[in-house]
């Protein structure tokens, strides 16, 4: 269906505009940044590929989820608010001979975070403790759990503020 010199009509109830235009306004309001950015470069490599529309659709769609499941790690690691963003890659295991490694890289899994359980970490300073205590949060944010980091001081220092906010009466109560 063609319009005035040869331009195709647009639907009923959409703007005119060029087709580029209309379809970034949509992505956007879609919330699908990937494609947006990536559906004429998917196009042009499936064309020459000879893929079928499906398996084009197929390749966007899952860019789009693989670029949202790394923003929602970022931002979960951004929560957590760590000093310093530590893995096992880089833990040192030949350097505290006495630490399980395979203990260790057990509860990389978080399946401790589903049982409902604990994790403390004891030793003298320099141990690894907080890299391994970070490289453990980082796996949790990677396997979507929420972290909260903290070091045992401050939780410490905040218990003895909250402390000395309440009153005597309180404390009685």
């Amino acid at each position: 269906m063609t319009g005035k010199a040869g331009v195709e009509a647009m639907p009923a109830g959409t703007t005119s505009g060029t087709p580029q235009v209309l379809l970034a306004h949509h992505l956007k309001q879609a919330k699908l940044p990937t494609v947006l950015r990536e559906y004429d470069k998917v196009a042009r490599e499936c064309a020459g590929d000879g893929v079928d529309h499906p398996r084009y659709l197929l390749r966007l769609v899952e860019l789009e989820l693989i670029d949202r499941e790394r923003r929602m790690v970022e931002r979960r690691i951004k929560a957590a608010r760590f000093p310093a963003v530590k893995s096992l890659d880089t833990f040192d295991f030949t350097a505290i001979p006495s630490l399980n490694k395979m203990l260790v890289l057990e509860l990389a899994r978080c399946e401790f975070v589903l049982r409902r359980e604990n994790v403390i970490a004891l030793g003298n300073s320099g141990t690894g403790k907080t890299h391994a205590a970070l490289a453990l949060g980082l796996a949790a944010c990677q396997k979507g759990f929420s972290v909260a980091f903290s070091t045992a001081a401050a939780l410490v220092h905040q218990l003895d503020g909250s402390a000395r906010r309440t009153t005597p009466s309180e404390a009685a109560a």
